[in-house]
């Protein structure tokens, strides 16, 4: 198989579960490259196990943190993520895992999949984009209607979960600044922390 599914970046390790999303951001780095430091990460085929994710899983060193984040939304791989994530838990338990996603998850699937994850997942990384819906849907374009919304209400089941929660949103795309506080005040609400990315024009080199 020659998809890159787990690869290194600044010494942590992630995973590359898929290439669909269901938003489509205009700062996304996908839309510029289709690799990370060189490493291709459009998958091929999507046919593919968490058999063959630990596989490649296992010609790594894992020290300190595995985070689930490639070109796509990982939870659109459930079931996938969900047995990794098992995996590493079963067998190096002193590893963080982290799942970096748009929240639509609970949407997707019209479950709170939350609450499967509890004890597999010790952070959520979650996009909130924007301090409303308008800037939302224009920064993240999203395919569906009512997404900031979901946004949120993963970000509160999350917290309420007892899972370590983060709100993400990235600043000065082309110049654009974002209001930081009304979005640090946003996450507060809900139970999260704020974390304000950088934008870089070219990503990793």
């Amino acid at each position: 198989m020659s998809n890159i599914l787990v690869y290194e970046l600044e010494k942590k390790i992630y995973i590359n579960l898929t290439n669909r999303c269901t938003n489509d951001c205009i700062f996304c780095l996908r839309k510029d490259k289709d690799d990370v430091c060189g490493q291709q990460l459009w998958l091929d085929t999507e046919d593919f196990t968490s058999d063959d994710v630990i596989e490649q899983l296992k010609n790594f060193e894992l020290s300190s943190e595995v985070i689930f984040c490639g070109y796509g939304e990982p939870l659109l791989k459930f079931e996938i993520l969900r047995q990794v994530a098992k995996y590493i838990k079963e067998n190096y338990p002193e590893i963080k895992i982290r799942v970096n996603t748009n929240g639509h998850a609970n949407y997707v699937y019209k479950n709170n999949v939350v609450s499967e994850l509890v004890g597999l997942v010790d952070e959520f990384s979650v996009s909130l984009n924007g301090e409303s819906s308008e800037e939302y849907d224009e920064l993240s374009q999203p395919k569906f209607d009512g997404a900031y919304e979901e946004v949120k209400k993963f970000i509160k089941c999350s917290s309420d979960a007892g899972i370590k929660t983060v709100a993400s949103i990235v600043d000065g795309y082309k110049g654009r600044r974002l209001n930081i506080e009304k979005c640090r005040e946003i996450a507060n609400e809900l139970g999260a922390e704020l974390r304000v990315r950088e934008w870089i024009q070219n990503g990793y080199s």
